[in-house]
């Protein structure tokens, strides 16, 4: 069984990549030896390494590793998707993140991956009708990482969260594939109302450090929210919005700003609201 499992992981160029930098890892600083045997090395595959880890740090006295780890497992086996928007999420903070520069850097010690992938487990759950569960995770993963996902929010692939403190999403947003974010974004509403409350954020949209989306309102595909904005309407796609309230300042500048992460606002603009 043991080499059926190595055949079939050795067809994972992704874990074998992570596995390798593990490797040398432990190579180069045997102290970290044991962390890294028992997150990675350990397992035979990104799925099991993810299970583990989510469990490890979401456990607590109130819910043991074990339990967790069981929860994880029965997602991952359940909707395969799960796994799938794991890897676009880790090759979307390796393509991006310049401070990355080994697949098995976010698996180990980036927040913003490891709370997004606990999020992904929690909004299935949520999906179960298992809503107590749900907010379990949600909760364990606010004290833990500093996001807070409501697990009926809806997220894409690929989506980088960099630094990843003071994150909200509400529980009626959507979010696109391939978005990225910065610390302290909220994507939250404007009142009591229990309806549709949230914002849509469309493919491709860049969100600055700081920003505050509020409202149920768009934000077309590929355009920049710059830092320290609050918006409160719908963004036209492929522009740039600044300032309090948020107003377009100028197009994004490039066809996929949060791939580029070029945050640099342009001088002058239009003032349109």
């Amino acid at each position: 069984m043991v080499e059926t499992q190595h055949a079939v992981t050795s067809l994972d160029p992704v874990w074998d990549q992570i596995t390798t930098e593990a490797q040398e890892a432990v190579a180069g600083q045997p102290l970290m030896g044991g962390l890294i045997h028992a997150c990675i090395l350990h397992h035979t595959s990104l799925e099991k390494a993810l299970s583990y880890r989510i469990a490890a740090k979401l456990s607590s006295n109130e819910m043991s590793m074990m339990v967790l780890r069981e929860i994880v497992d029965d997602a991952f086996a359940q909707s395969p998707a799960i796994v799938e928007a794991a890897r676009a999420d880790l090759m979307a903070i390796y393509d991006r993140d310049p401070a990355c520069h080994r697949l098995l850097q976010p698996v180990l010690y980036f927040k913003g991956y490891q709370a997004v992938q606990a999020y992904r487990v929690s909004h299935w759950l949520w999906t179960q009708g298992q809503q107590d569960l749900a907010y379990f995770f949600q909760m364990r993963t606010s004290e833990i990482f500093g996001i807070d996902i409501h697990p009926g929010a809806k997220l894409g692939q690929g989506i980088m969260i960099d630094h990843a403190h003071s994150i909200v999403i509400g529980e009626t947003a959507v979010v696109g594939n391939n978005v990225s974010m910065l610390h302290s974004v909220t994507l939250g509403g404007t009142g009591k109302q229990e309806e549709d409350r949230h914002p849509k954020i469309a493919d491709g949209v860049l969100i600055g450090a700081g920003a505050k989306i509020l409202g149920n309102i768009k934000v077309g595909r590929c355009s920049r929210i710059a830092a320290g904005s609050v918006v409160l309407k719908d963004v036209p796609p492929c522009t740039t919005v600044a300032g309090v309230p948020a107003k377009i300042v100028g197009e994004a500048g490039c066809d996929q700003p949060a791939v580029n992460m070029d945050q640099v606002v342009p001088c002058g603009g239009s003032s349109e609201s």
